[in-house]
């Protein structure tokens, strides 16, 4: 299985590429507002350690949110490209699934901030099904959601008692775990949680 998936959902980028038994992972860890700058040339790195060529992908993947509204058109915009150049189809991951797969095990809460005190949020079971749906949430209802049960868990340190997760080692798995429900890259659209700060500005 060889592929190639990206994600630009955050203030990070993280790549991650599989060519036969050979895995490449990396992450930038501060990337805001360089996405489109950076995605390119790293992609091209990564596909080059991993002995990967465009062409030789079986699919290629991206995170469609949630999380940064620009970072996540451009992750989607590229990865359509992408398929559309090389005749391949796309799988949608989200940034919870970058968080979810890092680890195996536990009822977790994948936390993504979502600015002023409040998170997007998703829970997964031990086997990765979805138990709580992705929802736009206060620290208030995080915190019940914990008190459930669930370990919460983020790419950042969001609060005391939240584990740090690496979000290309996640996207790395949730790409191999996922890959049969790659789709025509048409079918891609966002995951948006909320209206964008400059709606919400509109009223």
């Amino acid at each position: 299985m060889n592929f190639l998936a990206i994600d630009t959902s955050g203030t990070y980028l993280s790549l991650a590429a599989a060519c036969g038994g050979v895995r490449r992972t990396r992450c930038l860890a501060d990337c805001a507002m360089q996405h489109s700058v950076l995605l390119m040339d790293e992609a091209d790195a990564l596909l080059h350690e991993a002995g990967l060529t465009p062409a030789q992908c079986d699919f290629f993947a991206v995170c469609v949110g949630p999380g940064s509204f620009t970072g996540i058109r451009i992750g989607i915009a590229t990865v359509k490209g992408l398929c559309f150049a090389a005749d391949k189809p796309a799988l949608a991951l989200t940034s919870f699934d970058a968080l979810a797969y890092a680890e195996e095990g536990g009822r977790l809460l994948a936390l993504v901030d979502a600015g002023h005190g409040h998170f997007y949020a998703c829970g997964y079971d031990e086997a990765r099904n979805i138990t709580l749906a992705p929802a736009f949430l206060t620290r208030e209802e995080a915190d019940a959601a914990i008190a459930e049960g669930y370990t919460p868990v983020a790419s950042s340190a969001l609060f005391a008692g939240c584990a740090l997760r690496d979000p290309a080692e996640g996207l790395y798995r949730a790409a191999a775990a996922k890959y049969k429900n790659a789709a025509p890259a048409a079918a891609l659209t966002a995951l948006y949680l909320r209206k964008s700060s400059a709606e919400e500005k509109r009223g």
